[in-house]
């Protein structure tokens, strides 16, 4: 009895697999392509620019000295703390006096002695020309007379350069800082005898605010400012550079957050590396920026008023150059070279290779080939739509 049902059941499922193999010959198996591929695409973007020079230089401080010892004697004070910010005139350190004090003191006294000299030899040399007008002396008495009152008056201007020195070598006894600045660690140590073979470095001092940034401007960046100014009917001076701005911006910093304004053009070109030495000053009043630092510089060379920009991750780079995927007839990618400029925030200038009427593949790009047809969906050129079209997107795949 089992038998004949597994018989059955073998003889019912061969029929069943005979028939189906029958409609399938029956319908025919045809091959469905798949959908194109969704992208996003958006138009150029079309706006006034300013055009920058974008440059890389280093931060050098606005003073910057060695202070020495100018006289000979032991340190009595040191009268500041290490990396201190002082001001001008500030005392940082002491020598003795009690030398200078005393040479002062022997100079004055020689101006005085000199001085009385002085009043002798004008009272002979009275008396003598009072003689000469009653015939009673000689005129070589008076010559004699003259001439001891002139070396009484040179005497004095002796003494007086000898009193103007010894106070000049009191002075230097107190070291006293030249501008504002942050002073260094000192050197020497109180009871350090300084200055006995010539100048002792006691400590530096550097001025950081306002502060300088040293950068290079290339030959054909010259030529080309050159050109721009001529067309424009100016020429350079170095007085107008308080005018050019220059922007600055460290390392770890989003854009140029540091302003400033050009100081000095060097007037002439490094033959050695064909380039032009050039210097901002900037404000450093919050001290956020050091001497010697690396930093970021751009500054502006001309406007365009009807500039056109794309987003700075919806261009790729090959062998040739720059490049972007645009939408062409019968929604066909293409590929398009281009010239890129500088880049403003997210997006990036697009100085040749692009219409204003295209539709670049602003995402998508991986599915986008060159030559394949895709489903384009249109948007605008707004960085801050990425967030929602991958949202939708993954929704979709989902």
């Amino acid at each position: 009895m089992r038998g004949r049902l597994h018989q059955g059941l073998r003889l019912f499922v061969t029929f069943a697999g005979t028939a189906m193999l029958a409609g399938c010959e029956e319908s025919g198996n045809t091959y469905v392509p798949p959908p194109p591929p969704v992208v996003r695409v958006a138009q150029p973007v079309q706006e006034p620019v300013t055009l920058y020079f974008e440059l890389t230089g280093n931060t050098a401080p606005l003073n910057a000295v060695d202070i020495e010892a100018r006289v000979q004697g032991y340190i009595q004070s040191i009268d500041y703390q290490d990396g201190m910010m002082v001001k001008k005139g500030t005392k940082l350190f002491g020598i003795e006096r009690d030398t200078y004090e005393a040479q002062l003191d022997q100079a004055k006294a020689s101006l005085a002695s000199q001085q009385a000299s002085q009043v002798g030899a004008k009272q002979e040399y009275d008396r003598q020309v009072n003689l000469m007008k009653q015939q009673v002396t000689t005129q070589t008495a008076v010559d004699s007379a003259k001439a001891t009152l002139d070396e009484a008056n040179a005497a004095i201007l002796n003494a007086q350069a000898n009193v103007a020195l010894a106070t000049i070598n009191l002075g230097y006894t107190e070291v006293l800082a030249p501008f504002d600045g942050i002073v260094t660690d000192h050197l020497v140590d109180i009871g350090t005898l300084v200055g006995v073979s010539g100048p002792t470095k006691l400590a530096s001092i550097v001025q950081t605010d306002p502060l300088y940034a040293y950068f290079n401007v290339s030959e054909t960046q010259v030529l080309m400012i050159k050109e721009t100014l001529a067309k424009q009917g100016h020429t350079f001076r170095q007085t107008d550079l308080p005018s050019i701005p220059a922007e600055i911006g460290l390392q770890t910093e989003e854009g140029y957050p540091h302003k400033g304004h050009l100081d000095y053009v060097s007037p002439q070109l490094d033959a050695s590396t064909g380039t032009l030495q050039v210097r901002a000053l900037l404000d450093n009043k919050d001290h956020a920026m050091l001497p010697g630092l690396f930093v970021r510089v751009r500054v502006p060379v001309g406007h365009n008023d009807k500039a056109l920009l794309v987003r700075d991750d919806a261009i790729g780079t090959n062998q040739l150059g720059s490049y972007v995927l645009v939408l062409g007839k019968d929604d066909v990618v293409e590929q398009k070279p281009i010239k890129t400029g500088q880049r403003e925030g997210p997006l990036r200038v697009v100085e040749s290779g692009l219409d204003p009427a295209d539709l670049v593949v602003i995402q998508g790009v991986q599915q986008a080939i060159p030559g394949s047809k895709v489903a384009p969906e249109k948007m605008e050129m707004n960085p801050t739509a990425k967030a929602a079209g991958d949202a939708k997107a993954n929704a979709t795949t989902q």
